[in-house]
C-alpha cells in the first residue's frame, strides 16, 4: 500500500471501537492464512474516494456478529435477528472506516456504507501489495478488516 496505513493502525482503530463502544476485546491473529468464515457470515463495506480511493471492509462470523449487535442494542443476543446485525454491521465498518481515514491522505470522503450477508465462504488469503488484511479473534468469532487500496495520491 502507497498509504500510510499499517497493521498497527487497523488494530488500534478495531480496538478503539469494540473496546470502546461495545467493551469486547478481540485479539489479532497472526496471519491471514488463519481467518475462515462460513457461509452465511456477515459483511459491511464503505468505498472512500479523493486522494485515497479504495474500499475497507469487515467480514465476521454470525455468532460474532450477533454478539455485537446484541451489545449495541443493549439487548439479550437471542433478541438479535438478521436485519438488526446487518444494521449493526454497517455501523462496524463505518466506524473502523472513520478511524482508518484519519490517516489517509486529504482529501477523502467516505460513502454510506453497505452490509450483506456472505454467501460463499471466505478464507484468509496472502495480502497483495494493495491490500491489507488484519484478523481478530474472540471468543463469538473471528473478524477481519480488509483494506483494498485502488489509488493513492500523497
Amino acid at each position: 500500500m502507497r498509504a500510510q496505513v499499517d497493521e498497527q493502525s487497523v488494530i488500534n482503530a478495531n480496538s478503539q471501537f469494540w473496546e470502546q463502544m461495545l467493551a469486547m476485546t478481540l485479539d489479532p491473529m497472526p496471519s491471514p492464512l488463519a481467518f475462515s468464515a462460513a457461509a452465511g457470515h456477515v459483511m459491511g463495506s464503505v468505498e472512500l474516494h479523493g486522494n485515497w480511493k479504495g474500499r475497507i471492509e469487515v467480514r465476521m462470523t454470525e455468532k460474532l456478529a450477533y454478539q455485537a449487535t446484541a451489545a449495541m442494542m443493549m439487548q439479550p443476543v437471542d433478541t438479535v435477528v438478521q436485519a438488526d446485525a446487518l444494521d449493526a454491521t454497517k455501523e462496524i465498518a463505518n466506524m473502523i472506516a472513520g478511524t482508518i481515514k484519519s490517516s489517509l491522505p486529504r482529501p477523502c470522503s467516505m460513502s454510506v456504507p453497505e452490509s450483506a450477508i456472505g454467501v460463499e465462504v471466505f478464507n484468509g488469503q496472502a495480502p497483495s501489495d494493495d491490500t491489507l488484511m488484519v484478523m481478530f479473534r474472540h471468543a463469538a468469532g473471528d473478524l477481519i478488516v480488509r483494506i483494498h487500496e485502488q489509488e493513492c495520491i500523497q
